[in-house]
């Protein structure tokens, strides 16, 4: 059980906060930092270009992109939230304006969940009794809206940690002294770094962390292929 269901420790957990989960940008940002990355790696590589090339647009690519993705994310979790703001005022405005009406917009949401009779209507009053639960309610069963508001700044840290940490594997072997074939090293890496990102992401699934680490490692697998084969078809121009 992934936890305790005791009248105790079901009222502990339930009176906390709603917890928020920055899982997503941490997975959205790892993958893109390993595909672009490694891209560039396979890109140039494929060009038959020199290894100082590689390291140079990978470094970049690690500092600009991922900047770009952090900030990309912070600027669509920030309109989320603030989205979030807008419906909470319109709603307290409509209390204020027309609570009779939003009173039957409460009893038909509760309605159509099952609730009827005298059970309904004591729903409706315990709900209607507190603004703040009023709103709250309104925001979840109207708009289908998370209880818990994203932080922006968390969101866009998450993405770009996760690119930077992620997208710096490929470059690994150009990084160190001389190595024999640092691309098929790199390739390596990055697969081993695809299928670790998917394996975690199992932990928030129902699916085995086999199959995530394996769906992942295709996925990412198929990018870095793509990159290596236009930067070779594309090496007679360079």
């Amino acid at each position: 059980m992934e936890h305790d269901h005791s009248r105790e420790a079901i009222h502990a957990r339930l009176s906390e906060s709603p917890q928020t989960n920055y899982l997503r940008d941490w997975i959205y940002g790892g993958i893109d930092g390993t595909v672009t990355t490694f891209a560039v790696v396979a890109g140039v590589a494929g060009a038959k270009l020199s290894p100082q090339v590689i390291i140079v647009l990978g470094i970049a690519n690690l500092i600009a992109d991922g900047f770009s993705m952090a900030a990309g994310n912070y600027s669509g979790t920030r309109s989320e939230a603030e989205d979030v703001h807008r419906l909470r005022e319109v709603e307290r405005r409509h209390i204020q304006l027309e609570p009779a009406g939003e009173r039957e917009e409460i009893r038909e949401l509760y309605r159509q969940k099952g609730f009827e009779g005298p059970l309904l209507e004591e729903v409706v009053d315990v709900i209607t009794a507190d603004e703040e639960r009023w709103v709250a309610a309104m925001l979840t069963e109207e708009y289908g809206l998370p209880a818990a508001v994203r932080s922006p700044w968390l969101a866009g840290l998450a993405t770009f940690c996760a690119f930077f940490v992620c997208g710096a594997v490929p470059l690994i072997p150009f990084l160190l002294p001389p190595l024999d074939h640092p691309l098929a090293i790199s390739a390596v890496l990055t697969g081993v770094t695809f299928f670790a990102i998917g394996a975690v992401r199992s932990r928030w699934s129902v699916q085995r962390w086999w199959s995530a680490g394996c769906e992942t490692l295709v996925i990412g697998g198929a990018a870095a292929a793509i990159a290596y084969v236009i930067g070779w078809a594309l090496s007679d121009f360079v």
